[in-house]
C-alpha cells in the first residue's frame, strides 16, 4: 500500500496516531493541573515505565494539555553528562520573561529573575560556566549559599510567585529522571515540598524508568507524601488491537483478527514495538485486508529495524564486560533474575559484579524490581542479546534451580 499514507511513525517521542489505554493517566494529569491552578494541594505524577512504553509522548501530550489550560511550562530531559541546574536555566529564564502582566513585567517576576541571577552565581563554581546571559542584578540572601537543596527551593518559590502575580501556573516538566543524581533528586524534592507547603501555582510532572521511585524514597523519606507514580506499561490486547487498527481504519484499511494477534504475540504489546510492526505490515501489504501472511512477512524488517536502532544504540554504550552480564542475564530469561544466580553463570562471586551491576543501573539499561533482582528495563532485550551474541559465554552454565 501507498507508504506515503502509512500512518504509523515509530521513533523517539512520537505521538502515535492513536494513544490508547492511557486515558486513566491523562484523567489524573489533568485532575492535578486544575487543582494546582485552583491553588490547591495535589501530588505531582511522576511516570514510570520501561523503554518504548511512551512515557515521552504522555509528558508531551500533558505539556500541551497544561499549556491549553492557561500553564507555562519548562521541558527538558535529565542528562547522565550535565548537571540538573545547567538544564533548567535556560527555560526558568524564558518562563520568567514570558510572565508579562500585559501592562510591565511584574515585580514577583523582576524578583524572579534577581532570583535567577543569585542561582546562577552560585551554581558556576559547582558546575563550570552556565551559557545564558541575565542583565538582572543578583537577589542578595536568595538562591546564593551554594547549596543546590535550599538554593532550588528559593528558585521555584520565586517562580510560584511570579506566576500567582501574573495569574499564571507552571509546569516544570521532566524526562529520564533516572538520571538524576541524588543530590539533585533531593533539591527537587525540597523544592516541590516548598512550593507545596506554599501553595504555589508550581507542579513538577516527570517520567523515568522503573527505579524512580526507589531512587525518590531515598533522596527524601517524605516524597511518597508529594509524588504519584502512575505506572506506564505494555498495552492490553483491546488496547493494542485499537492503537493498530484505528489509524489504518482512516485510510480505509483493516487488519484481519490474525494479524492482530500475531502482532500481539511478536511485541507483547509494547507500543514502540506497535508502531514498528504497523508500519512495516502497511508497506509490505499490496492491498487491505492486512492478513497474517503479511504481518509474518513483514516481522523480519520490523526486527532488523529494531537492532538496527531501538536496541542497539543502547547496545554500543556497553564495555564488553557489561555486554556479557547482560547476555547471561538474558541466557536466564525475560524474567527479573536474582543476581548472584546472574554472578553464578559468569563464574564469579556476587560481590565482583556488583559495581558492574551499579554501573548498568546508572546506564538505564537494567533495573531492581526488589531486593536482589535484576531485570532490563528494555523490553524483548533479552531476545536481542541472543541474536546479536548467539553463543553463550565459554564457561557459561545455567545455575541449578531447587524445587
Amino acid at each position: 500500500m501507498d507508504p506515503v499514507k502509512n500512518p504509523f511513525s515509530p521513533g523517539a517521542g512520537n505521538r502515535p496516531p492513536e494513544l490508547a489505554g492511557r486515558d486513566e493517566i491523562l484523567r489524573q494529569a489533568l485532575l492535578a493541573l486544575a487543582r494546582i491552578k485552583a491553588g490547591r494541594s495535589e501530588r505531582s505524577p511522576l511516570m514510570i515505565g520501561l523503554r518504548g512504553v511512551g512515557k515521552t509522548v504522555l509528558l508531551v501530550e500533558i505539556r500541551k494539555k497544561a499549556e491549553a489550560a492557561g500553564y507555562k511550562t519548562v521541558m527538558i530531559e535529565a542528562r547522565e553528562d550535565i548537571p540538573l541546574p545547567k538544564l533548567l536555566l535556560p527555560g526558568l529564564r524564558k518562563l520568567l520573561l514570558s510572565l508579562d502582566t500585559g501592562r510591565a513585567m511584574g515585580e514577583k517576576a523582576k524578583r524572579g529573575l534577581r532570583v535567577l541571577k543569585s542561582f546562577l552565581s552560585g551554581i558556576k563554581v559547582a558546575v563550570g560556566e552556565v551559557e545564558i546571559s541575565l542583565d538582572s542584578p543578583a537577589e542578595v540572601g536568595a538562591a546564593d549559599s551554594g547549596q543546590l537543596d535550599s538554593d532550588l527551593a528559593d528558585v521555584f518559590v520565586a517562580i510560584g510567585e511570579a506566576a500567582a502575580e501574573a495569574g499564571n501556573a507552571v509546569a516544570v516538566v521532566i524526562d529520564e529522571m533516572q538520571y538524576l543524581s541524588e543530590l539533585e533528586l533531593s533539591a527537587l524534592i525540597m523544592a516541590v515540598h516548598t512550593i507545596s507547603q506554599e501553595k504555589l501555582p508550581v507542579i513538577l510532572i516527570g517520567a523515568g524508568l522503573p527505579q524512580l521511585a526507589g531512587n525518590t524514597g531515598r533522596a527524601k523519606s517524605y516524597a511518597e507524601r508529594l509524588f504519584v507514580f502512575p505506572p506506564v506499561g505494555a498495552l492490553s490486547r483491546e488496547d493494542s488491537d485499537l492503537a493498530l487498527q484505528e489509524p489504518v481504519r482512516t485510510e480505509g484499511a483493516i487488519f484481519t483478527d490474525a494479524a492482530l494477534a500475531e502482532i500481539y504475540r511478536q511485541t507483547k504489546g509494547y507500543p514502540y514495538f506497535l508502531q514498528e510492526w504497523g508500519s512495516q505490515a502497511w508497506n509490505t501489504a499490496q492491498q487491505s485486508p492486512i492478513d497474517v501472511d503479511i504481518v509474518t512477512a513483514a516481522s523480519a524488517t520490523a526486527i532488523a529495524n529494531l537492532d538496527q536502532s531501538f536496541f542497539r544504540v543502547r547496545f554500543d554504550r556497553l564495555t564488553p564486560r557489561e555486554k556479557e552480564y547482560l547476555r547471561a542475564l538474558a541466557e536466564l530469561g525475560n524474567n527479573p533474575q536474582r543476581s548472584g544466580e546472574i554472578a553464578q553463570m559468569l563464574g564469579v562471586k556476587s560481590e565482583s559484579v556488583a559495581p558492574l551491576r551499579g554501573g548498568l543501573i546508572g546506564k538505564g539499561m537494567i533495573y531492581s524490581p526488589q531486593h536482589g533482582d535484576t531485570a532490563f528495563t528494555v523490553p524483548l532485550f533479552d531476545e536481542f542479546m541472543k541474536r546479536i551474541m548467539p553463543k553463550p559465554l565459554q564457561g557459561m552454565v545455567r545455575p541449578h534451580r531447587a524445587h
